[in-house]
């Protein structure tokens, strides 16, 4: 049971990563700060689809993380 789930965690916590790692980041820098308020007002379009996915993505795999964690704990 306990290699069950640290197989789990170690496959969860790499589509973790690798989903983090594939978000666009709110910023670049000084000049991210600074237009990063017009963006915010006018509204950015640009792959809006891929970014609201991919942030699903991330909340639904670091709930099952924190889950396996907890469970890996107590077994």
């Amino acid at each position: 049971m306990h290699a069950l789930l640290m197989t789990l965690l170690l496959i969860v916590s790499v589509a973790l990563i690798v989903v983090v790692l594939l978000q666009s980041g709110k910023s670049a820098g000084l000049s991210g700060a600074i237009s990063g308020g017009a963006e915010q007002l006018f509204g950015k379009q640009k792959a809006r689809g891929l970014d609201l996915v991919l942030q699903r993505v991330t909340i639904v795999l670091s709930i099952l993380f924190f889950i396996l964690a907890l469970a890996i704990v107590k077994f």
